[in-house]
């Protein structure tokens, strides 16, 4: 629930963010509240997911026999995971979006029209759309500093401070098919 800072790499990614300052008086939640915090819509992409990873890991021990399986699965799965997308779209969100910038298993970058203190924690809400990936989270902000490219923005450097594991699993996946799929274009392109 609270991995070690700069644990896992980060992979350069447009994102959508929305983030809430959390009440300096309040306590962090634990895990359990963090759940309750979801959305329907976040609790059941979450509860999908799960499901669906646990079942693939199992087919893909059967071998050949199972590959045609999985590969019928997965576009089964894909199909729910973009109509669980579009339900999310449509529901209603707090904070300010920002727009993310890169973002790995142990935190995020996000351009901001707001500056936030070193060491505020924020309330974080991580949608990346081409993964079909929402997180809900709380985040420390590690750096905060005027974006050189564009005057009064702010690049925001978030590392997580609650999070579950299996979204930390979903955000390190995620970022490995970016990355991949960055690497294979870089190459097709040179």
């Amino acid at each position: 629930m609270f991995p070690e800072s700069s644990a896992y790499f980060s992979v350069p990614h447009p994102f959508d963010a929305y983030v809430s300052l959390w009440p300096k008086d309040q306590p962090l939640p634990d895990e359990t509240l963090l759940q309750s915090m979801k959305s329907k819509g976040m609790q059941l992409m979450s509860e999908v997911k799960a499901l669906e990873g646990n079942c693939l890991i199992h087919l893909r021990q059967m071998g050949d026999d199972g590959r045609a399986i999985v590969e019928y699965l997965k576009l089964q799965s894909r199909k729910i995971d973009l109509v669980l997308q579009h339900l999310l779209e449509q529901e209603a969100r707090d904070g300010e979006h920002c727009i993310g910038l890169q973002f790995g298993g142990s935190g995020v970058r996000l351009k901001s029209a707001q500056s936030l203190a070193r060491g505020q924690q924020v309330k974080l809400l991580l949608f990346v759309r081409e993964e079909i990936l929402s997180v809900l989270c709380l985040a420390q902000v590690s750096d905060c500093r005027e974006d050189p490219d564009e005057p009064g923005c702010f690049l925001l450097d978030l590392q997580f401070s609650v999070i579950t594991d299996a979204e930390v699993e979903q955000l390190v996946k995620a970022s490995l098919v970016v990355q991949q799929k960055q690497l294979k274009h870089r190459k097709t392109n040179n």
